[in-house]
């Protein structure tokens, strides 16, 4: 008696997981500031979105 025919998968495999080691971020980190652009600090709390209902600066006309 024949064994039972192997079937193969058509599903498509996941790919890698996209995990960047701290290594790899400060070696990007060093990079970029080595060619001599920079990285801006913004305070905590500020936003570049417009609150809802706040008036939209010096031209609000008050």
């Amino acid at each position: 008696m024949a064994g039972k025919p192997t079937r193969q998968s058509n599903a498509k495999k996941k790919p890698a997981a996209a995990v960047e080691t701290s290594d790899s971020i400060a070696e990007q980190t060093r990079l970029f500031l080595q060619s001599g652009k920079s990285i801006e600090v913004i305070e905590s709390g500020i936003s570049q979105r417009p609150t809802l209902g706040a008036p939209n600066g010096p031209a609000s006309g008050k």
